[in-house]
């Protein structure tokens, strides 16, 4: 008799193969009987926009013309920086460190130093994570002078906050020549909070700086003045223009006459040191053609970077006249599977059911006649009518410049 009003409830109740409920959403009426399950209402969605278009406001008129240091515009050959690096060990990290055994061999490896044996398998290494060391070593720098050191996680460490580097020894690319050391509480722009079912991090916090944790124990000798008795000037990146050579060779043989020329590569400019000035006085020769200024070449190149939509424009850049017509196509799909239910007593069988939330956005943007622009700004007043955004900015650069209405060079990063 029981079992008849309990099949009799169940086939009077509601039941829809289509929609969807999660298995545990299961209620038991007050006699015993089993109320079909709940389904479920909500279901995920995407959708695209687009900011406000930020307009900027005039300003003062653009110079054409700029007079710069012949030092801004090259770099003297000899005085480079060095890379260096090493792999050191983090510690005092609150619970934030490497799991992986890498890490406790390491520590071990690091107390056998100091002629502590201890069982690996006694290690926890959730307080030490494995880094990469790195510094940028100075030309001419003197051992004993200190320089900023950076430090990044290798393993799969949580957060560098809090931690202290251990002794590290910074080499050359061989591995053998210790050219500085590190040591030191290590800086971090930010932090990580971590709780059961939240977390909160702020900027990247596995990697860190020690702003004066580096100490130089190998100076790298370098000198000004090559075998050959010249002072090579390379042009730096972003100058390296053939009008700025020919300009910096006329400027210092105005000074000196004679002394220097330039090298067919067009980025290098080679001057002579006289063989009768003394060593001591190198520098100060240096130093009278660097500080003089010439007119630098602006350069027609714009520089894109489809990732962040960055555009940046030099001064020589123009346009052509011509017509432009831009449409943006936006698809956004939303998938949502939810799990089917059968109803009590109906010996159906639990099925996973799609849902799919699909929408296609297209622009219907009009023809826009660009006039020709023979300066900076009037290009930006021109691709201000487009209206458009950076990322589609770069497109129609791209496209402007193959078909002869950009007149500059589009490099990308």
């Amino acid at each position: 008799m029981l079992t008849t009003l309990l099949l009799s409830v169940a086939a009077a109740l509601p039941q829809d193969a289509g929609d969807v409920t999660p298995a545990e959403d299961v209620r038991s009426w007050p006699w015993g009987g089993i109320e079909s399950p709940i389904q479920p209402t909500g279901r995920s969605s995407a959708e695209v926009r687009r900011s406000p278009r930020f307009t900027p406001q005039p300003g003062r008129p653009i110079s054409d013309s700029l007079r710069v240091p012949v030092k801004s515009l090259v770099a003297v050959r000899g005085q480079e920086d060095n890379h260096i690096m090493g792999v050191g060990l983090v510690t005092g990290l609150a619970g934030t460190g490497d799991t992986s055994d890498t890490a406790k061999q390491l520590v071990m490896n690091l107390l056998l130093t100091r002629n502590i044996h201890i069982n690996i398998q006694d290690l926890n290494a959730k307080n030490v994570a494995i880094v990469r060391v790195e510094a940028d070593l100075p030309a001419g720098l003197k051992p004993g002078r200190r320089l900023p050191v950076r430090v990044s996680a290798i393993g799969d460490a949580k957060s560098l906050e809090g931690g202290s580097l251990t002794f590290t020894e910074l080499t050359d690319v061989s591995g053998e020549i210790v050219y500085a050391t590190a040591a030191g509480p290590i800086t971090v722009g930010g932090f990580r909070a971590e709780g059961n079912a939240a977390t909160a991090t702020r900027n990247h916090v596995t990697a860190g700086t020690l702003p004066d944790g580096g100490k130089v124990e190998r100076e790298v000798e370098t000198s000004i003045v090559s075998d050959h008795g010249y002072i090579y000037l390379d042009a730096r990146m972003g100058q390296d223009t053939f009008g700025n050579t020919v300009r910096i060779t006329e400027a210092i043989n105005n000074l000196y006459p004679g002394a220097a020329s330039s090298l067919l590569d067009g980025k290098t400019v080679r001057v002579v040191v006289p063989a009768d000035l003394p060593e001591e006085t190198h520098l100060a020769y240096l130093t009278s053609f660097l500080d003089q200024e010439i007119e630098s070449e602006n350069v027609a190149r714009v520089l894109v970077d489809e990732s962040s939509g960055l555009i940046v424009m030099g001064g020589d850049v123009r346009l052509r006249p011509g017509l432009v017509v831009h449409g943006n196509l936006t698809v956004t799909i939303a998938e949502s599977p939810q799990v089917s239910q059968p109803g009590p007593f109906s010996n159906g069988t639990t099925e996973v059911v799609d849902r799919t939330d699909l929408q296609i956005t297209e622009e219907n943007n009009g023809p826009v006649l660009m006039p020709g622009a023979a300066n900076l700004a009037e290009v930006a007043e021109v691709l201000n009518l487009l209206g458009t955004s950076p990322r589609d900015t770069i497109s129609i650069l791209q496209g402007m410049q193959r078909n002869g209405l950009l007149v500059a060079e589009i490099q990308r990063l």
